[in-house]
């Protein structure tokens, strides 16, 4: 089935992309091609700037300024006879590189025969040619590091399991993705879910499991339905089960629902969530390696990395490790959010700079404001200023930088952002899903939540900095789990790069982004003020008094700090200080 892909690459054509849609739709079905031609409504194609985009697959080709006059053109010229419209087409440099999302947007989801078509379950197919020694192997090969965050060898993990004697094995795919603005997991469980299945099954037969656990957040029920419809499709065509097509592997797969708790991303609290266990994580060594599921030896992957899995078997380590850096190899996916012209899902060779995502892919900062820095890793990376954007993406390169790699959250923040309250977020969200079982991450996290609240109050001491340096050196070494450990990195990474901001808070006593609410004030200067009153409309608190004749006045008593007024003068008569 062919694909027509609609972007708004400008952000705002939200109504004319809609019709656009429409219109193709429409005359797709007048001219009898519904049952081969599927029009679909993207968010990035990867063209800015070009006001709509359409992408048609399986050509690829991609049209830039398209209007409702050029769709007769493009269905007659490029559907029909597999032509070009020229005068429509965008040439780029694409810096995007798609493994883990090769399918997604290509096949349906809820076809096994059309995952097939795409040479589906050919990795595992060869898998059981190969055995288990080749298969760790060819992994070893590849270079593949685990995506889930902390980028342990794949191969390593699955031979020491190998390694292990057991009756019984297990392999666990987490899909239980709990990073605000994250949804790297959810779209690839959601668009491809067989190619998950057949990374698990492909590791299955490496480590010599028997059994397989997805854990899925009950938040993603289009997930669930996918990867379910998918298991018992391949129970359906004999792919799951026992003995299967006569090679002596049996394997089984069932889902389990995570309850939202981010703590159960840790290995050891999805175990025990799994056992119907409340979500704790426990000491290691026991790795779940040698001590997992209900006591029995465990691979725990996330979905990125199986994703992965099928794509080595049929096209080589080698050619996988040709990709990416000498310690990172491969591609990541990330969900590119924040201050950013074209936020969404990108997947990119590893090396790529901060710079070239952000630019060259997403469009450049919202509002052409000025970019202050990138947030990795999610709740605990660690913030990345400017000055280092040209730094390549990789493991160890964004350890040096003071953040991590995690499963993929890439946050862009602009001149606007408070460092302080955005590292008072952070750990505010961490604060609220430690699960309490260790001192150095429940005392710990609370006391610089604490401590952040004074600072952005007003109320900060200049040796409050130390203590927040001192006790997230202490959690960072004390902690039970990575939750813990890594809880930390935002405030240790701005007060490393913007020690300023944090200085104006305390000695100062004022927030030169403006979002700390008790250090802001709000003026209205009657030379610039127009009368027009917008400012006194919006006011939550009535503290805005006037009329066109006397202008108006802020009532600093009543002032909240909100800044409402200032976002609705037009005429830059409210300043802020």
């Amino acid at each position: 089935m062919k694909r027509i892909l609609i972007q708004d690459t400008t952000g705002n054509l939200k109504k004319e992309k809609r019709d656009l849609h429409i219109s193709f739709s429409t005359q797709i079905r007048d001219r009898g091609l519904t049952d081969q031609v599927q029009v679909v409504m993207a968010s990035d194609l990867g063209v800015y700037d070009r006001g709509l985009a359409v992408k048609v697959l399986p050509e690829g080709v991609i049209y830039g300024g398209v209007e409702l006059k050029h769709i007769p053109d493009i269905i007659e010229k490029t559907i029909v006879k597999g032509e070009k419209v020229e005068e429509l087409v965008v040439e780029r440099k694409n810096k995007q590189m798609r493994i883990v999302l090769r399918h997604c947007g290509v096949v349906d989801p809820e076809s096994f025969e059309d995952y097939v078509a795409h040479d589906g379950y050919q990795g595992l197919a060869k898998a059981l040619e190969m055995g288990p020694e080749k298969v760790i192997e060819e992994m070893k090969k590849s270079g593949l590091r685990g995506r889930g965050g902390a980028g342990f060898p794949t191969w390593l993990k699955w031979n020491l399991t190998r390694g292990v004697k057991g009756d019984e094995k297990f392999i666990i795919c987490n899909g239980d993705e709990g990073d605000p603005g994250a949804y790297m997991d959810r779209s690839v469980l959601e668009g491809d879910p067989h190619s998950v299945i057949e990374g698990m099954m492909i590791g299955a037969i490496a480590v010599g499991a028997t059994r397989g656990f997805f854990y899925i957040r009950a938040e993603y029920p289009l997930a669930v339905e996918r990867v379910q419809k998918a298991i018992d499709q391949c129970y359906a065509k004999g792919i799951l089960g026992k003995n299967i097509f006569a090679t002596g592997f049996s394997f089984d797969i069932e889902i389990r629902l995570g309850a939202g708790a981010f703590v159960c991303g840790e290995e050891t609290a999805l175990i025990a969530s799994i056992e119907g266990l409340r979500g704790y994580p426990r000491p290691r060594p026991p790795f779940p390696s040698v001590k997992g599921l209900w006591g029995k030896p465990t691979v725990i992957n996330n979905v990125e990395t199986l994703a992965n899995v099928a794509y080595i078997l049929l096209h080589g380590g080698e050619s996988f490790g040709r990709v990416g850096t000498e310690g990172s190899k491969g591609t990541k996916v990330f969900a590119l959010t924040g201050k950013v012209r074209n936020s969404g899902l990108v997947e990119v060779p590893m090396g790529i700079t901060l710079r070239e995502i952000v630019f060259d892919i997403g469009g450049g900062v919202l509002d052409n404001r000025q970019i202050k820095a990138i947030q990795t890793g999610g709740p605990s990376g660690g913030v990345i200023p400017e000055q280092f954007f040209d730094a390549p993406v990789g493991y160890e390169e964004l350890q040096k930088l003071g953040s991590i790699m995690g499963s993929g959250g890439m946050i862009v923040m602009d001149e606007n952002d408070c460092m302080v309250d955005i590292s008072k977020f952070y750990l505010g969200f961490c604060v609220d899903e430690s699960c309490g079982k260790c001192a150095p991450c429940r005392v710990g996290g609370t006391q610089m939540l604490h401590i952040l609240n004074q600072i952005s109050e007003g109320k900060g001491q200049i040796e409050d900095l130390k203590k927040l340096s001192e006790i997230a050196h202490a959690m960072q070494k004390a902690s039970l789990c990575g939750l813990g450990q890594t809880a930390p990195n935002p405030v240790l990474s701005t007060l490393k790069y913007f020690e300023k901001e944090y200085l104006a808070h305390v000695l100062d006593k004022k927030c030169p982004s403006g979002k700390c609410a008790s250090l802001v004030t709000y003026l209205i200067t009657k030379e610039s003020c127009t009368g027009c009153g917008m400012c006194a409309r919006v006011c939550p608190a009535n503290a805005i008094t006037g009329n066109r004749q006397e202008k108006y006045t802020i009532d600093p008593d009543k002032c909240i700090s909100c800044g409402q007024c200032y976002e609705v003068c037009k005429f830059g008569a409210v300043l802020r200080q």
